[in-house]
């Protein structure tokens, strides 16, 4: 896009301009100079701009939509990656602030991995987030304003180790030391002045140096650029500190860079520096040869020079091509990468492509993790952790020991299920191969099928992730209960053809009985923890017994015919439909009472039914003596009642409940059942001849595991 520096600069500054960041700093002027950073350390334009868009982000209600629309999905997805990224980190060092060292070591890793995996997903945020941690440290210098000691610390222990694995020494030196200003203030001052004290004179004994240098190699035909090499003041620390030197010691140190044109010329230099000058063996080192594991390449050695026969200052002097020193100032943004610069390479490797340039990049991320796992002391930041890539270069974090399968679970729920086979950089190997930090890991996957049960195996060791293994159950429970939905269904469905009732909507049959959906109540059924016998008395209800619920007419008893065919008699009405109540469904011995109402003869309820009370206190009239006839014990009636029984909800409740009617010999018509929280509400309409029998059955289904009451309705 044409001008994209000033598009997102215009775009943001509206909603910026007027805001200020936690520091203090006016927040459009520190989009300004992270920018400026970005451009020094050898990032594009486009860089440049997304400082501008990751400080808009929180102004807008919708910032990956509004970003997208103006500049493009790529803006968009870096802009709110490192938004998410800087209030991770602000949360962790929140949860640091005031905690002891163990538990804010904790917050720290948690901090370092959600970094990891930011910058996994996109490089650039790694610029974006260095450039932008440089200028809080610079703002605060420069106003005098003192910096978090949490803020200070995460610079010095995470971000400069950072700078430092991806080779960009400048913001590397800075950040050391700005940071270590803010940490050990007295000490930074100490040094600076000793530093300042021997200034004019170092720098007139290093200029002579210098020039001496350029002119002598050019003189054998080596085109040169020397020039003297700043002191970073953090480095004098770690030196002073780790080969106990004295401030003399330090600070007497001379330090010249000599740049070339090609290899053979800084072989050519160094050859001619230890002819000229005394080397000290045991103080050099060939980078070109060895490069650092960073990427870093250069000829060290230390050299004296020896005036009037005694042994002259200790003089560092660095060799290098400027290809080499392009990238010991700006490292990994001499050559972004996948996204910026050709195919340079990286870590001393050659890439042939922009996979091979990331891959290299997100290597160096992985080993700066390494790094912060080393310095604590004995106790691996990261030790149950490892980070390997896709085969399209993203960071996928898992538990120490994991395999080709917890990787495939991890990626995707389908592509674990599917997973036969796996490459590890390239190389077939066992599924139960414990991966490694870093290597690339690529899933040999069938089109459809399931996981073996050898993966649940822990002997076996095919799975290191408790929610890799998690999701194997769960596939093995699936096919279990479809198994046991197919065998329940077949038998309702074989119920339902002899029946003669095949054109039953299954659902609504389902819903009858209480079940939420068809496949519920088949899988009671399957289970065997409902019986058929159920279904069978709902699509076949009982032959019409002549009693009242049927709506017989009786005739006035005579005194030789007393008793009628079972059902309740009518006193003094020689013929009336009589039905039984279904709010109190009363039950031969049961109190009851008659109450003639409008077109449907005399509705028989209990006595102490709440709806008799109520309809017999405002009509008394059409209140009428009802009694229960003596039907043959051949004969006997069957009525309908609903029980209603509460109990701790789990799993065969339902089946051991309807087990004691069974064995009791009670037929249930109907079952409703609801859970909530842990508690479930039944209740079943049985058929039953006379309430004392009830009574007894109610006893034995109280004493079921987990019932807390059962009672009649």
């Amino acid at each position: 896009m044409e001008n994209m520096l000033g598009r997102a600069r215009a775009f943001a500054e509206p909603l910026i301009a007027d805001e200020t960041l936690d520091t203090g700093e006016n927040t459009l002027a520190h989009a300004d100079a992270v920018a400026t950073i970005v451009a020094a350390m050898g990032g594009s334009e486009a860089m440049q701009a997304a400082s501008y868009l990751v400080y808009s982000c929180q102004h807008l209600n919708r910032p990956q939509e509004v970003i997208a629309k103006v500049f493009g999905d790529n803006f968009a997805a870096l802009a709110v990656e490192t938004t998410k990224l800087v209030h991770v980190q602000k949360q962790a060092r929140s949860a640091t602030a005031g905690v002891h060292a163990a538990d804010g070591n904790s917050a720290q890793t948690e901090n370092v991995r959600k970094m990891l995996l930011a910058f996994s997903r996109d490089l650039r945020v790694v610029m974006l987030r260095l450039a932008s941690r440089l200028q809080t440290l610079r703002y605060a210098a420069a106003t005098k304003e003192p910096v978090a000691e949490n803020v200070a610390r995460e610079s010095l222990q995470v971000f400069a180790p950072l700078a430092n694995r991806l080779g960009i020494w400048q913001v590397k030196w800075e950040i050391e030391d700005l940071s270590f200003r803010f940490l050990e203030p007295e000490t930074y001052k100490l040094i600076a002045r000793l530093l300042d004290e021997k200034r004019v004179e170092r720098e007139g004994y290093v200029e002579q140096l210098r020039l001496q240098l350029e002119q002598e190699l050019k003189g054998e035909g080596i085109q040169a650029k020397v020039q003297g090499r700043p002191k970073n003041i953090y480095s004098i620390v770690k030196k002073m500190r780790g080969k106990s030197l004295d401030f003399a010691q330090v600070f007497d140190i001379l330090a010249l860079r000599v740049v070339v044109a090609d290899i053979k010329d800084c072989y050519a230099a160094l050859a001619w520096v230890h002819s000229h000058f005394q080397p000290l063996d045991e103080e050099f080192d060939d980078y070109i040869a060895r490069p650092k594991p960073n990427g870093y390449q250069s000829l060290h050695t230390v050299v004296r020079k020896s005036a009037d026969g005694k042994p002259g200052k200790p003089i560092e002097i660095q060799i290098r091509t400027e290809e080499m020193h392009d990238h010991a100032e700006h490292g990994v943004a001499a050559h972004w990468a996948y996204k910026e610069a050709g195919h340079k390479g990286y870590a001393g490797v050659w890439a042939s492509g922009e996979y091979d340039a990331k891959i290299a990049v997100l290597r160096q991320l992985l080993a700066w993790e390494r790094d912060l796992s080393g310095g604590q002391q004995g106790q691996g930041l990261f030790e149950d952790r490892i980070y390997v890539l896709t085969p399209d270069a993203a960071i996928v974090e898992l538990p120490q020991g994991a395999t080709a399968v917890d990787f495939a679970y991890t990626v995707h729920t389908s592509l674990g299920h599917r997973c036969r086979g796996a490459r590890i950089d390239g190389v077939m190997v066992q599924l139960n191969t414990p991966l490694q930090n870093g290597q690339t890991v690529e899933i040999i996957a069938a089109k459809e099928g399931g996981p073996s049960r050898d993966w649940l195996n822990a002997e076996l060791g095919y799975l290191a992730s408790h929610r890799a293994r998690a999701k194997v159950r769960a596939w093995f429970n699936a096919q279990v209960t479809h198994e046991t939905i197919a065998k329940g269904r077949e038998a309702v469905e074989k119920l339902l053809q002899r029946e003669g009732k095949t054109s039953t909507r299954l659902e609504d049959l389902a819903s009858q009985l209480g079940f939420k959906s068809a496949d519920h109540l088949f899988e009671v059924v399957g289970k065997d923890e409902f019986s058929l016998r159920n279904i069978e008395m709902l699509v076949r209800p009982p032959e019409p017994a002549p009693g009242p619920d049927e709506g017989v007419q009786l005739k006035k008893p005579r005194a030789s015919d007393k008793a009628s065919k079972g059902g309740v008699l009518v006193v003094g009405v020689s013929s009336l439909m009589t039905q039984l109540a279904k709010c109190c469904r009363p039950v031969p011995p049961d109190a009851i009472g008659g109450f003639v109402t409008r077109g449907h003869g005399v509705s028989v309820h209990r006595r102490d039914c709440s709806n008799f009370r109520t309809m017999s206190g405002h009509n008394p009239e059409r209140v009428i003596d009802v009694e229960w006839g003596r039907p043959k014990a051949e004969e006997g009636a069957l009525y309908a009642v609903d029980v209603a029984v509460e109990a701790a909800d789990r799993q065969g409740l339902l089946r051991d409940i309807s087990d004691v009617f069974a064995r009791e010999k009670m037929n249930v018509i109907g079952v409703q059942t609801q859970s909530v929280k842990g508690t479930a509400w039944m209740t079943f309409t049985v058929e039953i001849s006379d309430a004392a029998r009830l009574t007894q059955v109610l006893k034995i289904v109280s004493s079921v595991n987990g019932v807390r009451s059962s009672r009649r309705r």
